[in-house]
């Protein structure tokens, strides 16, 4: 059966409802050899997904080559490639490392949010990617839950110059959508109601465990015809892991509270037969501003489980019985 695909914004791009989020891909590093990387793509590509994600700090750089190597092969109208911008990839010393990352690239990170460094950004992933375009391009991280105290100072920047920048790239005929990748709704509001942006890759935020933007930012996007586009849709491993020791949130040790909701989450799955991991894809999906949702994948079965889940046939009585528990909110009552 092949992905249903929704249309970004207003674009004529149209992503797979399932796209392959490419961050793993380069922040395992030497975990994977190319040739398994490739391997994994080949996968992804064969089980009908055609939305890539991806961007410079993912393995400082290793992610967008990885990536570039496999779909240069592929016919350039059948997919659609998406990166980001705000991070200059710089050598070692000149920058500072990010400590998730575990790629032996030689490079490090420096912010820069300006009109020209938006520029020489996409260059240099054009490059990486071995490209000649893309087709989303997002401002990376100019939210609180990167920056803290310095997030004012950083919109601001960003306000002046890699947001105006996005416009000109498009208005150009460079990429064909913009907007931001962020991990909060709020800056997303803010952007939206100073920029004619096309789509947010929110992640973590809208999620079986969280369902915040349904009060502001999903009506917000709705009524201008701008797109959701969900990463990590298991909130970072909570949703898809059994074992404790394992799950992760906000790529932390999950705490008490949130953990039990999710295993409260999973026990109503459990009664209807139906994986948590399977509501967790299409929770997000039931609202008509979500284009996509995109999970990390560095593996086959991850790929495979993923291309199941979202195929999975859910009964709506499972979606009742979540909303009457309160574990989550209706997403198309709005």
């Amino acid at each position: 059966m092949q992905l249903e695909t929704r249309r970004i914004g207003r674009t004529d791009l149209a992503v797979t409802v399932l796209g392959f989020g490419g961050a793993q891909l380069g922040a395992v590093g030497d975990r994977l050899s190319d040739a398994e990387a490739h391997e994994i793509l080949t996968a992804a590509w064969e089980r009908g997904i055609r939305y890539f994600d991806t961007a410079p700090l993912y393995g400082h750089g290793l992610s967008e080559k990885r990536i570039g190597a496999f779909l240069k092969n592929m016919p350039r109208d059948e997919f659609v490639l998406g990166t980001k911008v705000g991070r200059l990839l710089v050598p070692e010393g000149q920058g500072v490392r990010d400590e998730m990352m575990r790629d032996s690239e030689g490079l490090s990170v420096r912010y820069d949010y300006s009109y020209a460094g938006a520029r020489a950004s996409i260059e240099a992933s054009l490059v990486r990617l071995g490209m000649d375009r893309v087709d989303v391009l997002l401002c990376h991280d100019i939210d609180r839950w990167t920056h803290g105290t310095k997030q004012t100072e950083i919109f601001s920047s960003a306000a002046r110059g890699i947001l105006p920048a996005l416009m000109d790239l498009r208005a150009e005929g460079v990429v064909g959508a913009v907007g931001l990748g962020v991990n909060e709704a709020a800056v997303c509001e803010r952007v939206l109601s100073e920029f004619d942006v096309d789509c947010f890759l929110l992640a973590g935020r809208f999620t079986l465990l969280e369902q915040d933007p349904l009060d502001a930012l999903l009506p917000m996007c709705q009524e201008r015809g701008v797109s959701i586009i969900v990463g990590g849709p298991y909130n970072s491993g909570l949703l898809a892991n059994v074992k404790r020791r394992r799950a992760t949130y906000n790529y932390k040790p999950v705490d008490d509270v949130r953990w039990e909701r999710a295993q409260r989450l999973r026990a109503v799955c459990d009664a209807h037969g139906v994986d948590l991991r399977a509501a967790a894809l299409q929770y997000p999906l039931r609202h008509s501003a979500v284009a996509a949702v995109i999970p990390g994948m560095w593996s086959l079965a991850e790929v495979d489980d993923n291309r199941s889940f979202v195929g999975t046939d859910i009964p709506d009585s499972l979606w009742r019985d979540l909303t009457a528990q309160n574990l989550v909110r209706d997403p198309t009552a709005n």
